[in-house]
């Protein structure tokens, strides 16, 4: 099935096979492909070819066999992925048995638009909309019964939020609880997703765990049992029950080891190397991805970039031996016919098409003014549905192309390229956006955001009669690199560029490098840091293309991707490195608390400096009776409202090397969460085992610290924290306490993305391009990050983001040009007054003022001009326009919108009421 065509699953459906042999389903390059099981008749008695008849592409052939395939290669990236949890190993969850029990993966299909209801929500057993769902957590995970698995698969808690809230945008009324032991929001804005979910009315998350205990014959609907601190055990009956499942290793993991010779750990997983966790035991091996263990799409991502930068390294000798450069067809000049538009409309699964009225908004647009070709598409970003783009453009003439869908923030690249493709100029293709601006924000009002998709078509369209074809320019790139930040992230992203022939500049603020590292001695796993951390040093100082520069501020950083310049002020004195790349990699810096008498009592400490009096043997320290961690101190607070990810582990960490050097000290760790997400449950589960002890506390009964006397007569610092359970509160006489201080941006974060104009998230770590799509980019084009400056992390998490930088950056370097874009500003000089206006506006330098004979006049440098407009709407004579963005171009939408005639009686009424 190298291509199928499915659009539709009412067009093409599965009903034509009688015994359900065929079935629609995602793939991950085409939206929509059939499939067919072990059932189909033809497979197993070699009847019945119905599908392949009615195949209108001959995507279909029953006759093919398997065949094997020898591929000579370099290097083998293994990412096989994650597989669900099946719950149906265990009875206890009912799944299989309730009709109206689903799990996670079930759900996420109801709420698609190719789903079995066509994105509606509704019950198996009686196709009605579910009022009251429950959804529970930890259904294959933490927990180590038979069949399930131990360790946290990171991802269900979130995935769980994002269901609760598609579920009220289908019902505001709707009812949802969310059974859970403990939330792991600890990822990026992954705190404040939680926060918005918990607000939502009719939200309940509850603390419980819980069983599936009967289904009513008639309702259908579940009863669910549970526990409370106030009323005990209880029951309640629900709709509709969803279990968030867990996720497993690959199917048939144990082949892939064997056939790759690769060893797994204990769950299925590949056996991390600590100091790099995408190696293998085999050289020439690497893993990406699930294949590390359960993961989120941000990191798999960038550990999928990392891995391809490994190959690289391994592969250079080969670059640029085996690629073919892609060509383009002859471009028509079609700037001197009449407009013909075609516009295509995007279902976007339900995104769009449960919403607006796709069929009826493709109509409207065949109405307009120069449009002669409109359809609909379920997924225009499919690689299909682009050559359809293509294909149609070519075959009916189009010299205009409109494709109402998402963000061209995401998918302009693509569908430009898409219309070249088909012949004609890129800036010829016009972007309407109906989700972002339209379903997603009136999901409970499809008529009028059908009404309101007609509106922004004819907006598009009317714009799209006026573009104008541009040329875009090469640019020359320098191949060396900069990195600033000198930590355990910058200096892997430098070694990695440098092993594949780039000279690096790596620049650090501290006399040393290292970072927050220095501070570290060991990981939960057991690495020793400080030995990683010398091998990598003696690594960086030995590579001949790595040159370091410590003790260093950066004064200066000018110029544009493939070209930039950056001045430095280091113990070498004063230098200018220039360099193609820069990726930023500053760090972060631990929060000095205010709270719990940190800095007036030496008892006080935070966790790394308790590991750091751990590490010495501090006498005071290993020797204590009595030990509390107190979690989540300067976050998830007004202040702070994230999680600093890596506290709670850091305190799992602790206390286990101190049970080995003391066992027995009584230590305590008060939490609100535990995020001891991944494999690092199972440490979690070893220092309860090993009595450590477990107590939960609220944000609204936080822990009291005074210093006191225990019965014993003994100098003890008393900390109060509150029993849900008993209803009392505890006092614990604690010879050591240990604070859980937040993770912070770097003090040199602002100055920096000052410096190479980057953006900053709501906490002020650095913001990423796209946190799925782009998660080590920025959307100043040439720079990078990675490490702790995005986001605090632990260090395979930042190993792993080091090296997807790189191959980012490496990217970048293989080129020996770089397209620039063709949206640039322009100055008509004639109305240019010279009064510098636009010079001092602009972001990035692209404007100055020169003499000329008439004068001081504007002159922009269209190489370091990015297109935001803000010269535009600065200068008061109108001398400065921006291609692509002209005021005809935004002018006609506004009209087509809002005729001027109208607009002039508004005003007129607007200022006679005045």
């Amino acid at each position: 099935m190298e291509y199928c065509p499915v659009q539709y699953p009412d067009v093409y459906n599965q009903e034509i096979s009688d015994n359900k042999a065929v079935h629609i389903y995602f793939a991950q390059a085409i939206p929509l492909i059939a499939y067919i099981d072990e059932s189909c008749l033809y497979l197993k008695e070699k009847k019945c070819r119905i599908c392949e008849a009615v195949c209108k592409n001959d995507a279909i052939d029953l006759t093919q066999k398997a065949e094997k395939v020898d591929i000579k290669v370099g290097a083998i990236i293994l990412a096989p992925g994650l597989e669900p949890f099946d719950p149906s190993v265990n009875p206890e969850y009912r799944y299989g048995e309730f009709e109206n029990v689903v799990t996670g993966m079930d759900f996420e299909r109801l709420l698609c638009a190719t789903g079995p209801y066509q994105g509606e929500i509704l019950r198996a057993s009686d196709k009605k909309h579910p009022h009251k769902v429950a959804w529970i957590q930890c259904v294959g995970s933490r927990r180590v019964t038979p069949g399930e698995n131990s360790y946290c698969s990171m991802v269900c808690c979130t995935y769980t939020q994002k269901q609760v809230i598609l579920t009220k945008d289908h019902d505001a009324e709707a009812e949802c609880t969310v059974f859970h032991n403990d939330i792991r929001s600890y990822g990026k804005d992954f705190e404040r997703y939680f926060d918005r979910t918990e607000q939502l009315p009719g939200i309940r998350f509850i603390r419980s765990y819980v069983s599936i205990t009967k289904e009513d014959p008639v309702t259908k609907n579940v009863t669910v049992r549970y526990a409370t601190p106030d009323e005990g055990v209880k029951e309640e009956e629900f709709d509709m029950v969803v279990l968030s499942v867990g996720l497993n290793p690959p199917d048939h993991f144990e082949n892939l080891s064997e056939k790759f010779g690769v060893e797994l750990n204990s769950h299925g997983f590949s056996k991390a190397i600590l100091s790099n966790p995408m190696k293998t035991n085999r050289p020439g091996i690497f893993v990406s991805g699930g294949f590390q263990g359960p993961t989120d799409i941000p990191e798999s991502v960038f550990s999928a970039s990392g891995a391809g930068s490994q190959c690289g390294a391994l592969l250079d000798y080969r670059r640029g031996k085996l690629s073919t450069e892609r060509v383009y067809p002859e471009e028509r000049d079609v700037s001197q016919e009449e407009p013909k538009i075609g516009v295509f409309v995007c279902h976007c699964g339900a995104n769009i098409g449960r919403i607006v009225d796709v069929p009826s908004v493709v109509e409207y647009a065949l109405t307009l003014p120069n449009v002669v070709y409109s359809q609909e598409q379920l997924f225009s970003c499919a690689t299909n549905s682009a050559q359809e783009i293509s294909d149609v453009t070519r075959e009916k003439g189009l010299n205009r192309v409109v494709v109402a869908a998402c963000s061209p923030r995401t998918l302009e690249p693509l569908f430009r390229d898409t219309v070249r493709e088909a012949g004609i100029n890129q800036y010829y293709y016009e972007m309407a956006n109906i989700r972002e601006h339209n379903s997603w924000v009136h999901s409970r009002e499809k008529e009028d955001a059908t009404e309101k998709a007609k509106d922004l078509i004819r907006m598009s369209v009317a714009r799209a009669c006026c573009l104008e074809p541009l040329q875009e320019f090469d640019l020359p790139v320098d191949k060396r690199a900069l990195v600033v930040g000198g930590g355990v992230a910058g200096m892997n992203c430098a070694l990695s560029i440098a092993e594949q022939g780039h000279e690096v500049h790596l620049v650090e603020k501290e006399k040393e490098l290292g970072g927050i590292a220095n501070r570290l001695h060991y990981t939960l796993e057991g690495m020793d840091v400080q030995e990683y951390l010398r091998d990598l040093l003696g690594k960086v100082y030995e590579h001949p293309l790595i040159h370091v520069y410590t003790d260093a501020v950066i004064t200066e950083a000018t110029g544009y991707i493939g070209n930039f310049v950056t001045r430095v002020k280091s113990s070498k004195g004063l230098s200018e490195i220039k360099h193609g790349a820069a990726v930023i990699a500053i760090g972060a810096d631990e929060y000095k608390p205010t709270e719990y008498l940190y800095g007036e009592d030496e008892r006080v400490m935070t966790h790394l400096e308790l590991e750091e009096k751990i590490s010495q043997d501090d006498e005071k320290v290993v020797n204590a009776q009595t030990l509390v961690m107190i979690q989540c101190v300067g976050c998830r607070n007004e202040d702070r409202n994230y999680c600093s990810r890596v506290c709670c582990t850091h305190a799992v960490k602790n206390a286990l090397k101190l049970k080995e050097k003391n066992p027995e000290m009584d230590i305590y760790v008060l939490f609100r969460d535990m995020r001891t997400y991944g494999f690092s449950e199972d440490y979690y589960r070893e220092a309860s085992g090993k009595d450590v002890k477990f107590i939960r506390y609220e944000p609204e009964d936080m822990p009291q610290v005074e210093p006191g006397k225990s019965e014993d007569g003994r100098s003890v610092l008393k900390v109060t924290a509150p029993d849900y359970i008993l209803g009392n509160k505890l006092e614990i006489d604690a010879d050591i306490i240990s604070l859980a201080a937040a993770v912070i941006p770097s003090a040199a974060t602002k100055e920096i993305a000052g410096l190479f104009k980057v953006t900053l998230s709501p906490d002020s770590f650095f913001k990423e391009a796209h946190v799925k799509l782009r998660p080590v980019e920025f959307g100043t084009d040439g720079v990078y990050l990675c490490g702790m400056a995005q986001y605090p992390k632990h260090i395979t998490e930042t190993i792993n983001q080091a090296f997807g930088a790189a191959g980012r950056v490496l990217t970048l370097l293989s080129h020996d040009t770089v397209v620039a874009s063709g949206s640039v500003c322009e100055v008509n000089e004639s109305k240019c007054m010279g009064c510098g206006a636009c010079a001092s506006i602009c972001t990035y330098g692209a404007l100055e003022l020169r003499e000329t004979k008439q004068g001081k006049k504007a002159v922009v440098n269209p190489v370091l001009c990015k297109g935001d407009g803000l010269c535009n709407s600065m200068c008061p004579t109108g001398a400065i326009s921006l291609k692509h963005f002209t005021d005809e171009e935004i002018m006609s939408e506004i009209d087509v919108m809002v005729p001027a005639e109208e607009r002039m009686q508004k005003f007129k009424t607007a200022v006679g009421d005045v």
